[in-house]
């Protein structure tokens, strides 16, 4: 007999899986074991960028998302609303007051997330939505070190 899951059903268990694993790089990339706080982070990450795109692209870029972080994505989204210009003080200011995030947090944590994002999904899909972006923002989210393309 098999191991039973928590849920028995296995694409869901899946989605778990995954979003854990997520979680767990995203932890260890920005050094803390509190994966509740990973998780804020990321969610963060998520609205913010979600936000300053058109309906289309944030429904393009969510298809690449685990189904549960698709979830996480789309939780207490206006499409009528979007896209929103937040320049980089307002960006930075929407990331960390609802993720209860100090703002000298979010110039640290989200390129972080950028980066791990590229490594779990592939680059192109967070590329293009951070090219949708204002400038200044998006230099705001890209990693220090980004690999280059040979």
């Amino acid at each position: 007999m098999g191991t039973l899951s928590a849920t028995g059903v296995h694409s869901l268990e899946r989605t778990i899986q995954t979003t854990n694993r997520w979680l767990a790089d995203l932890a260890e990339s920005i050094g803390t074991e509190d994966r509740e706080f990973a998780y804020h982070v990321l969610r963060m990450w998520l609205h913010a960028v979600r936000d300053g795109m058109t309906i289309d692209n944030a429904a393009h870029f969510a298809a690449q998302l685990p189904d549960l972080l698709r979830g996480v994505y789309f939780n207490g989204w206006n499409p009528r609303a979007v896209p929103i210009r937040r320049n980089r003080k307002e960006f930075i200011d929407n990331f960390a007051h609802p993720g209860r995030i100090a703002r000298a947090d979010v110039i640290k944590l989200a390129p972080i997330v950028t980066a791990v994002l590229c490594d779990q999904m592939s680059e192109r899909p967070i590329q293009h939505a951070l090219a949708l972006l204002p400038q200044d923002v998006r230099e705001l989210l890209l990693p220090a070190e980004k690999p280059k393309s040979e």
